[in-house]
């Protein structure tokens, strides 16, 4: 699922990017009031949470909700990391970030084994992730492909090359608050610090 914010000609700004297990519009509970869209790409299986029931959770699991407060943080810090990525990054850089990224998140979950996982986004999605156009992205991700970084084609995310993708990505993985770091990522994420400092 995406969240996005059309501008006024139509055209949609991909701002977050959410993979299986997100509380997507948690913001939607104190805020009442989305300043975004939301979207499925693909097929989804939706929970709905009416407010009513997170009211209860909140008065009565603290602890439960302890962690929908830290749900909405890590949100806060993946937004403050799209925000450098597009305001500091090159096209490659912001492309090689937002695979790193994802494949972290996905590792997290079980859903990638470090080198390939499934990843059914189209360029026009990587493109107004990153606020590059199609045509961009085409030449972006040959690059990363004749370079023997990653692959990404057929739905599929194939990393070729990690410590030199977080490298260009400037990607460090500490803002993701993982409870382990993705197993093949610390030399590059030493890497992306090094470079950021």
């Amino acid at each position: 699922m995406i969240r996005y914010i059309d501008d006024v000609e139509g055209h949609r700004q991909i701002v977050s990017f959410h993979v299986p297990g997100d509380f997507v519009d948690l913001h939607g509970y104190p805020l009442r009031v989305l300043d975004h869209s939301i979207a499925t790409i693909t097929d989804a299986l939706i929970a709905v949470v009416p407010h009513s029931q997170l009211s209860q959770i909140m008065d009565s699991d603290p602890t439960l909700a302890r962690k929908l407060w830290a749900a909405t943080l890590l949100d806060a810090a993946m937004h403050r990391e799209w925000l450098f990525r597009l305001g500091r990054l090159e096209a490659v850089g912001r492309i090689a970030h937002f695979l790193a990224e994802t494949d972290a998140r996905l590792q997290a979950i079980g859903l990638s084994d470090g080198r390939t996982c499934a990843l059914p986004i189209t360029q026009g999605d990587l493109a107004e992730i990153t606020g590059l156009t199609s045509i961009h992205v085409n030449r972006v991700l040959r690059t990363l492909r004749e370079e023997n970084i990653c692959l990404l084609r057929a739905s599929r995310l194939e990393i070729l090359d990690r410590h030199r993708l977080y490298r260009i990505g400037q990607f460090d993985p500490t803002y993701l608050y993982l409870k382990a770091t993705p197993p093949t990522s610390a030399a590059g994420a030493e890497s992306a610090r090094q470079q950021r400092e």
